[in-house]
């Protein structure tokens, strides 16, 4: 097993809830909800008429006029939010010993999604010639946000986007993590980004009734493990992590957030939607995650779990978690920040590790927002932090994600010693 520590030095993110890391911690914290009606087009001809947008986002703050104008939105949030983390990074990749020690892996669940359905609206809707833009296949491809952070900070080595649905930026980081870890790399940028609030996605995920149309009250729309839950709601952003390796962290004096000290993935081989109704999938994903780190569930102080507000999937998640517990004394407290940022899709992992990873730094754990009457299908040993934040020591935290297709991503953060 490799020796190599993996320490996270910089943060950067981009929700409903804020337009960098201190106001969507804040606003996390507080309780707040980042749902609204849609303003992006009219969606009264679709069950669901809300989301949570972003709110005030100006790209022209950390993004140049070129950029902006051949990127997709989901690659403007990855450049945005990327900028962010390595200005909190103070890193530089020319004072790096090569540029070639510099990384980017970087994830989407849909890429380009609204570039494409503007492109093929224009075909469509075009009596002559067909004319698409010269940018609309580099704009639409899920590579193209970590192609284009390589290129504004010159990061010359690994440089690829793993897709896993909703597990996605869990899946990235995972493989910064192991990238690191293996020795191929000494700082990686790592995360992910989506833009789904557009006409297909929401009529899409509307019609696999995955959506709440709770309409006449967005904001308590999303209520994971509440019996009156109805799906999830749609959110958009990107979060950014830099990962380095220790010793070259420490010897340019970084400052140090927490150490990544488990990782692992697995697949539920069961439904092309659903989560395995035991959650065995995302059981083993969890313990293989915590072995890797030498701990046990009973170590972990805070769960940031997937929980989307859908009503099979919070169930299976926390029966996956009552496995692990299997009875024993745990101090473990849960919690599900999607209740207040809405499903980012492939950041949502992206963003839930900041929350975490803030939630051992500040002892914090931020609540669930809206659960009123709990499902009397969750198991009773899980504890969940409902309404309010929990102030706690928290030295260990466990993010969970899952996504379309069976997949499981669980990552581990530890206290950094």
């Amino acid at each position: 097993m490799n020796s190599r520590r993996v320490v996270i030095t910089g943060l950067g993110a981009l929700s409903g809830l804020g337009n960098d890391v201190n106001s969507n911690w804040e606003n996390a914290k507080n309780g707040k909800s980042a749902a609204a009606a849609i303003s992006y087009f009219d969606a009264s001809k679709f069950k669901t008429h809300f989301a949570a947008e972003l709110k005030g986002f100006e790209p022209s703050s950390r993004l140049d006029r070129n950029d902006i104008k051949r990127s997709d939105l989901y690659t403007q949030y990855a450049l945005y939010t990327a900028s962010e983390a390595m200005e909190d990074a103070g890193l530089q990749v020319s004072e790096l010993d090569s540029p070639f020690d510099a990384g980017v892996i970087w994830g989407s669940s849909q890429g380009g999604m609204l570039t494409f359905e503007n492109e093929v609206k224009g075909y469509l809707e075009n009596d002559s010639t067909p004319r698409f833009n010269p940018f609309f296949i580099p704009k639409f491809l899920g590579n193209m946000a970590s192609g284009m952070i390589s290129i504004k900070f010159g990061m010359m080595g690994v440089n690829f986007s793993p897709v896993s649905a909703c597990a996605t930026s869990n899946s990235a980081l995972m493989e910064a993590f192991n990238y690191i870890r293996w020795g191929k790399a000494k700082v990686i940028l790592t995360g992910g980004s989506d833009a789904p609030i557009t006409e297909a996605s929401i009529g899409g995920f509307g019609a696999l009734k995955a959506l709440s149309n709770r309409n006449e009250d967005p904001q308590s729309a999303s209520r994971p493990f509440d019996i009156q839950r109805d799906g999830f709601v749609m959110g958009e952003g990107a979060a950014a992590l830099i990962l380095e390796e220790y010793e070259h962290a420490k010897k340019r004096g970084a400052k140090i957030y927490a150490e990544v000290v488990g990782a692992a993935m697995t697949s539920d081989a069961y439904h092309m939607t659903a989560t395995h109704p035991e959650g065995l999938g995302a059981s083993k994903c969890m313990e293989l995650a915590l072995k890797e780190a030498g701990l046990t569930i009973q170590d972990v102080d805070y769960l940031n779990a997937h929980a989307t507000s859908t009503p099979l999937g919070d169930v299976s998640e926390t029966k996956a978690i009552s496995k692990l517990i299997n009875g024993a004394d745990n101090k473990l407290h849960i919690s599900a920040t999607k209740s207040m940022t809405g499903h980012l899709l492939g950041a949502a992992g992206a963003i839930e590790a900041i929350f975490s990873i803030k939630a051992i730094n500040e002892g914090v754990i931020p609540p669930t927002i809206n659960t009123e009457e709990l499902d009397p299908n969750i198991p009773s040993d899980i504890e969940i932090v409902y309404k309010e934040s929990l102030e706690k020591k928290v030295k260990v935290a466990l993010s969970n994600t899952f996504g379309f297709g069976g997949h499981n991503a669980s990552v581990v953060f530890k206290e950094f010693i």
